[in-house]
């Protein structure tokens, strides 16, 4: 097996998804190359220390983060518009994409790249199919997104560091671990009552429910 190390130093990024693109920017040069990825590259000092606060344990939080890297490389190597256009999630191996794509063939590709990379139990596509006419307001999505999370995080009875919340159009998808049915129905609530959510859409999982077993 052919194994390479791409090396490299991130400075003055915004937040994570910078990193993200960043990295998957690396593994894709790494993929085209013939090599394979080296763990989650970079990042995974910083996932095992956040995993010590989440309810999955360190070990499936790095095999996570491999996971977002290399669909998010594969994306980039099938089609530039797919890495820019796809949000990658994933939480013990489920993969949850959102964002929006002109075409139905394009949620196709964007599933059959996910399976593509290791680690994946279930892909979960809530990908829209939005046309060059239809107007998408990333700022309004955005501002929902913060706005629950500013919820649960001043919420004692919300554990928010388990979940994950992608906003697209106005659709609000949460991704993670509920420590039980109440704390599931508060974040819900939350999403809900914000102005300009249209549906909230939960692939979140209960703490006591058994993980899915690798396929």
């Amino acid at each position: 097996m052919k194994k390479c190390i791409v090396e490299g130093r991130i400075f003055g990024f915004a937040g994570w998804r910078s990193l993200l693109s960043a990295v998957a920017l690396m593994a894709a040069a790494a993929l085209q190359a013939g090599c394979t990825l080296p763990g989650a590259v970079a990042g995974a000092a910083a996932t095992t220390g956040l995993a010590v606060a989440q309810e999955r344990s360190v070990g499936n939080a790095v095999d996570d983060t491999t996971t977002q890297f290399n669909i998010k490389a594969l994306l980039l190597k099938q089609d530039e518009r797919l890495f820019r256009k796809v949000g990658v999630e994933v939480l013990e191996g489920r993969v949850l994409l959102t964002g929006t794509v002109p075409t139905p063939d394009d949620r196709v590709t964007a599933t059959m790249v996910a399976w593509r990379s290791a680690g994946v139990r279930e892909v979960i596509n809530e990908l829209q199919i939005v046309d060059r006419s239809s107007i998408v307001n990333f700022a309004k999505d955005s501002w929902i997104t913060t706005q629950l999370r500013t919820k649960m995080l001043t919420d004692s009875e919300v554990f928010d560091i388990n979940y994950s919340v992608e906003t697209v159009n106005g659709s609000v998808y949460l991704l993670g671990i509920a420590r039980s049915p109440d704390e599931l129905e508060r974040v819900t609530n939350y999403a809900r009552n914000i102005r300009g959510v249209t549906r909230v859409v939960s692939h979140v999982r209960m703490k006591e429910e058994p993980q899915q077993p690798k396929t």
